[in-house]
């Protein structure tokens, strides 16, 4: 009969998530599903609404990236209504974008991955927690904590709420930063600049003791999509480009993401797996997220995370397909956000009214938006009709991106474990912490 192995829920990110991995009588694997609610329903309960409400109704999708849902319809509208917004609403909305992708990076390493580095894999998992951790490794803790409050804190100084902001509107940003709460953040960046240094440390320490783990498991080959400006790094504004295995690259227009992502996409996005398939060359699975934005970056935009990226392709390649080495292109965009950070509160624009046009006229149109989200490529595509009322919807979040590669890596990983027992032989550190 075999046996079939559930991970419920592995995440519920963007929905309620379920692994399965299926295993013959002879312990070969015979299939593995990664499964997600889907979100669709939201493209239906956007129709018929104005279109500048859809902002304050899609940050509920995610609790994690609420932003991104926040700003990237914003976007839609804009680009749908043909606005063009002052450049203080420009900084102001980078500035937001970078809070909520420190503190999302911080929380994922520390909250989510370091527990089961710290203890090993093999650790009771009673122990494998952030709580367990923090009592552990108080000093290490608190500066988490305070990373990550850092962050959320600054997302609801701008936005109006730390979760579901309200503060993007066509036409730009409907308040400034205040410059006294500007100045408190700004006395803080020095701290957090070190605190950012140190789990680079850190992570760099777990790379180093994991590496026969990291070289070795889920390194899988695959074509990869983010956004660059020009390519270089950005994830509130820029191109969608898609890199081969091999290094290739190809740019597109966000308006014409159902080229850049394939043929196999249809007009409603929501596929069971996503291909990428450029004219001449074979058909292959994508994946967003961290490893993918590094991957389709020609440089970092602040110097402190260059100079991280280049020690990492020098070490595993300018294309690296190593599973593991997510977390290590989560702390080099880490490095990114908080150095961003720094430039733009010492900005004067955060904290210029002069952040909304007034010069906004809805009419029919087809809009997209594109940011890039903590866990991926986050699209919008809104019509609007002459009223400015939501005719139609389509939506592509990060997890939908990763739904074929994540079954592909899983596959792949499976065998390794149940097949060619290649774990087995891999050298694992000792645990920093019983």
């Amino acid at each position: 009969m075999g046996k079939e192995i559930v991970v419920e829920p592995v995440t519920r990110l963007e929905g309620h998530n379920t692994l399965k991995v299926k295993l013959g009588d002879d312990g070969t694997v015979q299939d593995v599903q990664f499964s997600i609610t889907s979100t669709r329903f939201f493209e239906k309960f956007l129709e018929g609404r104005y279109c500048e409400h859809i902002p304050r109704i899609t940050p509920r999708i995610c609790g994690i990236c609420p932003i991104p849902h926040h700003l990237t319809p914003t976007k839609a509208v804009e680009d749908a209504w043909g606005i063009q917004i002052p450049p203080a609403a420009y900084k102001l909305r980078q500035l937001l974008q970078n809070a909520k992708q420190y503190s999302s990076h911080a929380l994922h390493f520390y909250a989510l991955a370091a527990p089961d580095f710290l203890l090993g894999p093999m650790a009771d998992p009673a122990l494998r927690n952030v709580v367990h951790v923090i009592n552990k490794m108080p000093d290490v803790g608190a500066m988490a904590l305070k990373m990550m409050d850092f962050g959320q804190k600054l997302c609801q100084a701008i936005g109006g709420k730390s979760v579901h902001p309200i503060v993007a509107i066509p036409g730009g940003m409907k308040k400034p930063l205040d410059e006294t709460v500007r100045d408190k953040f700004l006395a803080e960046i020095n701290d957090q600049v070190e605190w950012t240094k140190k789990t680079v440390d850190i992570g760099l320490k777990v790379v180093e003791d994991y590496w026969d783990v990291v070289a070795n498991v889920g390194v899988v080959p695959t074509y990869y999509v983010g956004m660059t400006k020009n390519g270089v790094h950005d994830i509130y504004d820029g191109d969608i480009r898609i890199v081969s295995p091999t290094g290739e690259k190809f740019d597109y227009a966000p308006q014409n993401y159902l080229e850049a992502l394939g043929e196999h996409i249809p007009e409603h996005s929501y596929a069971t797996h996503m291909y990428y398939k450029p004219a001449g060359y074979p058909e292959g699975i994508y994946r967003a997220n961290t490893l993918a934005m590094i991957n389709c970056s020609d440089k970092m935009a602040t110097p402190l995370a260059d100079e991280a990226l280049q020690a990492m392709r020098a070490k595993i390649g300018n294309v690296p397909h190593h599973t593991f080495a997510y977390h290590w292109a989560r702390l080099i965009e880490l490095v990114e956000s908080i150095e961003v950070i720094a430039t733009l509160l010492q900005d004067d624009d955060v904290v210029n009214p002069d952040c909304k046009t007034l010069d906004v006229q809805p009419r029919e149109g087809n809009g997209v938006g594109v940011t890039e989200a903590p866990r991926g490529l986050l699209l919008y595509n809104i019509w609007s009709d002459a009223e400015g009322i939501c005719k139609k919807a389509n939506l592509l979040v990060a997890t939908n991106h990763n739904i074929a590669g994540i079954e592909k890596t899983l596959m792949h990983v499976a065998k390794q474990v149940f097949e060619d027992k290649a774990l087995e032989g891999l050298k694992l550190p000792e645990p920093w912490i019983k």
